[in-house]
This record gives C-alpha cells, structure tokens and sequence, in this order.
C-alpha cells in the first residue's frame, strides 16, 4: 500500500541509482548494506515494480526504476523545501516579497541584488512591478508591494526613505529627427522653443500623485507610454523626442541611433539627474529577506558610483531625505492632463 512508503526508502533509492551500487549507497548515507537492500526491496514490493535489475555485478535501474527516479527526486525536493520554508518562518523569513521599481533604476543593479538576496534565502518568491512617478509610492500605500526603488520625491509620512543613488536622464531624438536636424546644424539656440512645438514621448505615470504636475514636458502635444522599452523603441523610429535614463540609450548614443539634445531647460547639456530611494511602510517592520535586499542595493548602488553606464550614487546613504517635490509648469504652457516624465 502506497500509505507505507517513507522517505527513508525513497533517500536510499535516490542514493542507490546516484552511487551506482548499494554498497557505495549505503556508504553515502552511512547506512549499513543490508538495511539499504532491505529498504529498496520493501519499496519495490509496495510499489510492485522492480526498480533495479540485480542480475549482472552491479544493479542497474530497470526503465520503470528510471521512470519513477524523478518522481521520487522531485518529491524529496518538495519535502526539503517544506522544512526550509518551515525554519524560515520560525526564524522570520518572508515567505515572499513585492517590489516595485522606477522605470529609470537600471534593472541590472537589481538583478544583481536579488541575486545576492536568493542566495541566501532561496524560499523567497519575489514579484517585481516597474512603475513610473508615482506608481512606486502608490504600491507601497495601496499594500501591492512591501518594498519599493521610489524615483518620486512626494513627500508621505507613513513611508520610510534611505538614498540609494542619483539617476541621470538625457533628452535624446534619432538623428533623422527636426530638433536633431536643428541641433546640428544650430546647435542649441533656438532648441527649446523648437522642443515646445514637436511630439514629446514622456512615461505617465499610472497613479494620482502628481496630479497637476509634470516633469520636463515641454511640448503641448505628447504620446504618452507606460513602459521606457516602448518609449525607446518609438525615440529610435524618429516620432518623437524625450528624456530616458543614460543606462538605457548609452548604446544607442555610442551608435548613432540616437543623439543628444542640448534642451537647456531640462538641464545643463539636455541633462538632468534625480534622486533615487529605497522605501518601505514606516509602519512595516523589515523582515530578514527585505534588509539582506535593502544591503544588497547599497551595495550595488555604492559599486556603481563611479559610473554603471551613467548610474551614480552618493558616497553616503542618508536617510528622511528632504522631499523634492517638482513645481507646476506655469498653465499657459502645461499640457492638459499630462502627468509625465
């Protein structure tokens, strides 16, 4: 009967089939040989299969033995995973967390992060929203996610914020674009009141919270995305202009496939940078999986301070920084609506 097989004889099968032999089996285990033998014959028996051929010098797996050997692997596997998950949470490990990150942090500083965090803590299941503006903030409040890589200087008392770097943006066009045409051929003059007449691609931003704000929108007339991949791909077809991270259209710079805008009223070369947080609920104590996370970031975002294509950080966390909430753009040159970056 099936209610009768333990783990101990799906272990020594397991080791049996690994070692080749019972008695490199049982030496594995420290087990004696007879005990291994007995274990498999009893299994064999209430499986009613045979799972080795013991006819030649050394047992060798039959084609059911070799059938049900990943079925056993995947079902020790699930047992270990529940005594891990079970220690994990007698020592305060998350069972899993929500991470909501800014369009503009480089998802490659990230990954490595998580990276070092799973490593360690392997039984974590991680969800990750990326979001613009306001939508970082906006998932920590609404509860859809614990911890959030906020690019969004909205002051909220019930959330926690520590530096984590500053993130730099560049206004860029393809080069067969006008104001890469002007550019050229003017170089700056003249190139904001022709920024102000061309589509602008800005990311919106999916949340409330910067209602009646925008940031860097130039233009009266913008196609809005909710995805920077998207955004780029439109930039490189020559249908609009706008800012994106310098990680992102580093490439594209060195190439050819986009180039610089001198827009002096975004900043100094069409270039400007923010600061970038990590945040949590004030009210939320971090569990052991979300601080291992929140070390790994510093770390990362520490390595990258010299540079990490364009990615700087600052040389010292600094924790409650003061909110940089941007100003409203005078009404007369406003977009309607646009809620944007």
């Amino acid at each position: 009967m099936l209610d009768i097989l333990t783990l101990s004889q799906m272990q020594m099968f397991v080791a049996v089939a690994d070692a080749g032999s019972f008695r490199a089996g049982a030496a594995r285990l420290h087990r004696v040989q007879s005990a291994v033998s007995h274990a498999i014959a009893n299994l064999e028996e209430q499986l009613q299969v045979r799972l080795f051929d013991r006819s030649g010098h050394k047992p060798v797996l039959t084609p059911t033995g070799k059938a049900l050997l990943g079925d056993v692997r995947v079902i020790l596997s699930k047992v270990e995973a529940l005594r891990s998950r079970a220690q994990g949470l007698e020592q305060g490990i998350e069972l899993g967390l929500a991470v909501a990150v800014d369009t503009l942090f480089p998802p490659n500083l990230l990954a490595s992060a998580l990276r070092g965090m799973h490593a360690v803590y392997p039984s974590i299941a991680i969800r990750v929203e990326y979001s613009s503006m306001g939508g970082t903030v906006d998932a920590l409040n609404s509860g859809r996610c614990d911890l959030a890589i906020a690019a969004f200087g909205h002051a909220d008392e019930k959330i926690s914020r520590e530096f984590l770097m500053q993130l730099h943006t560049v206004a860029v066009a393809a080069p067969s674009h006008a104001l890469a045409v002007h550019a050229g051929r003017r170089g700056a003059g003249g190139l904001d009141a022709a920024a102000a007449e061309h589509v602008q691609i800005v990311v919106e931003d999916p949340s409330t919270l910067s209602q009646g704000y925008d940031i860097d929108v130039l233009s009266p007339s913008t196609w809005r995305v909710t995805d920077m991949y998207i955004k780029l791909a439109l930039l490189r077809a020559g249908l609009g202009w706008g800012k994106m991270p310098s990680w992102l259209v580093a490439g594209d710079l060195a190439a050819g496939t986009l180039v610089q805008l001198p827009v002096s009223r975004i900043g100094p070369g069409g270039g400007t940078s923010q600061q970038c947080h990590f945040c949590h609920r004030g009210d939320k104590t971090l569990g052991a999986g979300a601080t291992l996370l929140r070390e790994c970031l510093m770390g990362e975002a520490k390595a990258a301070a010299p540079g990490a294509g364009g990615a700087s950080a600052s040389p010292r966390a600094r924790r409650s920084p003061r909110s940089a909430t941007p100003a409203p753009r005078p009404a007369a040159r406003r977009p309607a609506a646009a809620r944007g970056r």
